[in-house]
């Protein structure tokens, strides 16, 4: 009452009028949960298995607390994969026969937000977070997810993820041993196309008897990220998005760049790409190394197993290699969570418990199984995520441990990127990840053939790689990406 009557006197009846308003609205707020007649919220995810049953353990531990506290009761649902999840988000949207209403909370990436906000159905969350609250967490988190064409937050991050190199230790070990290489050398996408490259003359002398036998040493997951970040490092935006208008940008001379250094090594053999994620490859010993997600690393393989051998291996974790002379730009991914739009009462409570999902202690015990990222600043360290394993007593794999703090280590001298959203987003991104990477899949077999058939590998390589096909590959490529964005 003092403060009401302070501010009569300081700013009279109008101003008095708006700050009255504005208490109203704040206990509005408050009284919009009653603890005897708690909200329902249903979430839908993509988690399976362990992370899981992480998430489910948290979604207990809020429930039997500040859940129960403020009114609130959490019940999850995987869907089973993404593109799962995406697809019965799109029917409920629709409204189809037999589809599940719309969740209250749901995952998702971008893209995939983008469309449901355009169809309006997404909760504007910036009107239950202040400036101070927002201040709190990677601050390109909370950009990315401000989707709507007014710049309202319509993404609540929750779990992010970046890219990181892991190689079989057990088997590098002997390789660099004998050929004079090192990890120094893996530091430059280029390092690595010439480490591949005297890999496989490397294992292909092992078998004299037998020319032309060598084996890829390397492998990537996610090829769009390598188009969207290795462009970044070159200082060209790829998809460069203003005002909800996107305007492509694919300079010869940058992704000639690109080609060299992927469809080039797969073409010839030193880069591979076998089963449906490049930890199997390493796990059936056809590659040594890959780039991929920080949360592959619970994929990554204790041990080889082919048909000629089966044997221990140990790891190495490093950070992405960038093109050489380029920016240290860093991929952003993983999918955060949105609200539907519904009625006060649901969309505050459903920020409400993400916001208790997000708090540095529960963010981290999830991390710790998923290997995703937190996305508060202050729990982004090793520190802090060695206080949380102490404090919670929890086991952890090395594996998610090294890349977590391997990434932590770098986060001040990397950028984190993720392109803006836009119309066919999903649809130009396919373009990148499978465009090139099936041609060389492609190529590559018939470069196989050419050597059963006698030829050397420059000889069978040769056609593949002349200017002429670049050039060839070049307007195909913008072809497709064109018709994707127009489509």
């Amino acid at each position: 009452m003092k403060r009401i009557m302070n501010a009569i006197k300081r700013t009279g009846a109008v101003s008095l009028a708006l700050i009255l308003a504005a208490n109203m609205a704040g206990c509005g707020k408050k009284s919009l949960l009653d603890p005897k007649n708690p909200v329902s919220l249903t979430i839908w995810h993509y988690y399976n298995g362990s992370q899981q049953a992480a998430f489910d353990a948290l979604v207990e531990e809020f429930n039997d607390t500040v859940g129960r506290e403020k009114g609130i009761y959490v019940q999850g649902y995987s869907q089973g994969s993404v593109p799962d999840l995406e697809a019965a988000v799109r029917d409920a949207i629709a409204g189809k026969v037999g589809a599940d209403a719309m969740p209250d909370i749901f995952s998702s990436y971008a893209d995939t937000a983008y469309e449901v906000e355009q169809a309006g159905a997404l909760a504007d969350l910036s009107v239950y977070l202040g400036d101070e609250e927002l201040s709190k967490y990677v601050d390109s988190y909370i950009e990315e997810g401000r989707i709507a064409s007014d710049g309202t937050l319509r993404i609540f991050p929750t779990a992010k993820s970046t890219e990181i190199m892991m190689i079989n230790k057990t088997d590098w070990e002997p390789f660099a041993a004998a050929t004079g290489v090192s990890l120094e050398d893996l530091r430059t996408i280029e390092g690595v196309a010439a480490t591949a490259r005297i890999y496989y003359e490397w294992t292909d002398s092992l078998t004299p008897e037998v020319p032309e036998d060598g084996k890829a040493f390397y492998g990537r997951d996610a090829v769009a990220n390598y188009f969207i970040i290795g462009m970044q490092q070159l200082g060209v935006e790829i998809f460069q998005v203003e005002n909800g208008e996107m305007t492509l940008h694919v300079p010869k001379e940058e992704l000639h760049r690109l080609w060299d250094n992927y469809y080039v090594p797969m073409v010839k053999g030193y880069f591979g790409a076998y089963g449906s994620f490049r930890s199997d490859d390493v796990k059936t010993g056809d590659i040594l190394a890959y780039t991929g997600s920080i949360s592959s690393a619970m994929y990554f393989p204790d041990q080889v197993e082919s048909d000629k051998d089966t044997h221990a291996i140990d790891y190495i974790v490093m950070t992405a290699p960038v093109l050489e002379g380029g920016k240290n730009y860093a991929v952003q991914q993983g999918a955060g969570m949105v609200v539907s739009k519904s009625d006060e009462k649901h969309e505050y409570a459903a920020v409400e418990f993400l916001k208790w999902f997000t708090q540095a202690e529960n963010n981290l015990r999830f991390g710790c199984v998923s290997g995703y990222l937190p996305v508060m600043k202050e729990a982004n360290s090793t520190e802090k995520l060695d206080q949380v394993i102490g404090d919670q007593g929890l086991a952890v794999s090395p594996k998610t441990y090294d890349c977590l703090t391997t990434i932590f280590g770098q986060m001040k001298d990397m950028t984190l990127y993720t392109n803006k959203s836009f119309k066919n987003g999903s649809s130009a991104r396919k373009v990148l990840e499978y465009n090139l990477a099936d041609k060389a899949v492609e190529d590559r077999q018939s470069v196989l053939r050419a050597i059963e058939e006698g030829k050397s590998l420059e000889e069978a390589s040769a056609p593949y790689v002349t200017e002429e096909a670049f050039e060839k590959w070049y307007d195909s490529f913008c072809d497709a990406l064109n018709k994707s964005i127009d489509e």
